[in-house]
């Protein structure tokens, strides 16, 4: 069955789905999009990944990644395998030179770890053809966590962080430099990931 690559395109807050996240994945190349809604751990495990935010302590995908080499373990691949009843699932390809073995996985976790090694992302046409949708060109910056797409289950992390207010990050754009980057400093060492992704987008935008 020949697999479709995707790429992370966005993560944001939902508004349909309170203490969620949209997760993005477009095809490459093509237009379709796969919008999957996670948890906040889960999407906070991959927002300092990709903004490369290092925490002050392992997160657990960083563990997994720690494990993983421990044993000459490298994963190779992620791959969003099923979909079933409106729910996403994945596996993990890892690799150790000799065998090949997947582990199942929810996509959040999957990819949480698979960017972690650089890992490429992958689906196949039926999981695209029953949940992708296409944007126009007009629509490629819409909302997509507003639309009605399959979704993932919840995470059961228990995470008690709530997502920091539109008008809190507007007050951004007037802090002078040094006082982000004390901000962003305190941020990471209180692991509120999210929002220090937030300052490191302001910081990286004046640069």
């Amino acid at each position: 069955m020949d697999k479709i690559k995707l790429e992370i395109l966005g993560l944001s807050s939902s508004q349909s789905q309170s203490g969620s996240f949209a997760l993005v994945l477009g095809e490459t190349p093509g237009s379709r999009r796969l919008p999957i809604i996670i948890g906040m751990f889960e999407a906070q495990a991959i927002a300092i990944e990709i903004e490369k935010i290092v925490p002050n302590r392992p997160m657990t995908h960083d563990l997994f990644k720690s494990f993983a080499h421990s044993f000459n373990y490298s994963v190779k691949e992620i791959v969003i395998s099923d979909l079933k009843e409106g729910v996403f699932f994945a596996k993990i390809v890892c690799d150790n030179g000799m065998e090949r073995i997947e582990i199942d996985s929810r996509p959040s976790d999957a990819i949480a770890i698979g960017i972690r090694f650089d890992a490429p992302i992958y689906t196949y046409e039926k999981i695209m053809s029953e949940a992708g949708i296409v944007l126009s060109d007009e629509k490629e910056d819409e909302d997509i966590s507003e639309l009605k797409k399959p979704v993932e289950k919840s995470s059961s992390s228990g995470s008690s962080s709530t997502p920091t207010s539109k008008s809190d990050f507007d007050k951004l754009k007037n802090m002078p430099m040094d006082k982000l980057n004390e901000l962003l400093e305190k941020m990471i060492q209180n692991e509120d990931y999210e929002k220090a992704a937030k300052i490191r987008d302001e910081i990286n935008r004046r640069n």
